[in-house]
Parts: structure tokens; sequence; C-alpha cells
């Protein structure tokens, strides 16, 4: 990878940005040490301009920034970062140094499932999805039918806004579904990985 180091006198800007989402999360320096140890350990490591050493992002609160790629703008002084957070960015707590925040979306699905379970262990009284599982399985399996057929008609429109909520409903009636019927979503998980890998 070519970067100038010599330009910015021995340091390069790194912009760190979500590589799930784009969302630009900080900026920060790197020199040829850092940026070497950022590629060695997969997290991503700057250079402290007032304290004159290098740091990992993460080493002390454990919110490290998992490297996915670092691409050099085109002339070579300035590095983007696409990284995976593993908590909030900033020293402050906040999700990003901007003030912004920054949801992890692709783990909500997951707390879904958990908040399912407890629904399921734990009944509670108004809950819609305590209702449905309190109905049993034929009862969800029908829902689950009625959310694919909507899910179908609006993909035959041109309404994404519409189609998405669709799609929202069939997900959520297809993981209370699958808790009715002892299926986690690791289960599903394992199928899928095993076929790709055929």
């Amino acid at each position: 990878m070519n970067l100038d180091f010599k330009k910015g006198k021995g340091l390069v800007p790194a912009i760190i940005q979500d590589d799930r989402n784009d969302k630009v999360l900080m900026l920060g320096y790197m020199n040829r040490e850092s940026y070497e140890r950022s590629l060695d350990s997969g997290k991503v490591t700057f250079y402290s301009r007032s304290r004159k050493i290098l740091w990992t992002k993460g080493e002390t609160s454990g919110n490290y920034l998992r490297i996915v790629s670092m691409t050099p703008d085109c002339d070579g002084d300035t590095l983007l970062v696409r990284a995976i957070p593993e908590g909030p960015v900033c020293h402050t707590g906040d999700d990003t140094c901007f003030g912004d925040v920054n949801p992890d979306f692709s783990r909500f699905i997951e707390e879904l499932e958990r908040i399912i379970a407890d629904r399921k262990a734990n009944p509670v009284s108004g809950s819609y999805t305590t209702s449905l599982l309190e109905k049993g399985v034929a009862k969800i399996a029908q829902k689950v039918g009625e959310e694919a057929t909507e899910v179908v008609i609006e993909a035959m429109r041109d309404h994404n806004d519409l189609l998405k909520e669709e799609l929202s409903d069939l997900m959520y009636h297809v993981l209370v579904l699958m808790a009715a019927k002892n299926i986690s979503l690791d289960d599903i998980n394992l199928i899928l990985m095993n076929r790709h890998q055929r």
C-alpha cells in the first residue's frame, strides 16, 4: 500500500468508518509503526500526537475496532479504515466521536430472539408475543403463512416501504414460530453455513 508518511511529517490521518453502515466513527493519526501494527493485529492502532506513543483503540475499554479494510486516498496521504466497532468508539462513551448514535442493527434480530424466548418462559399479560405463543403452533404457522402472502403481494408492487413492513412482520412471526418449536437462530445459521461450504 503506497502511503506518503513524509507529507504529514510522519503521520497520516485515518478516517474510521463502520463497515456495516458506512457511518464515520472517528478520526485518528497513524505513523508507519502504528499502521503496521494495525495490519498485523487486525485492530486499529493509532499514534498519539500528544503522548507520543502508539495506542490500540479499545486497549483500556475493550471497545476494539476490528479492521475490515484499509485504503489510501488518491494522494496516498489519508487512510480510510473500514472496521467493526466492539462497543462505543468515543472516550466519552458516545457511539462516535461526532455525537452520532450508531446502533448495531446486525445484532437486533438476536435481541428479538431473546425477547421472544423470555415471553415464552415468562408470559406477560397483554403482550402480543405471549398471546401468540399461548395460541399454539397452528395459529403461529397460520400467521407466518398470512405474512408470507403479504410479502409476495407487496414484492409484485412498486412500494418498497410497504414491502419492508411486511418483511419485518414475516421475520417476527418466523421467530415466534421458531421459539414455539424450540429452534434457534444458531440452528438456522449452522445449516446455512454448512450449505455455503458445499
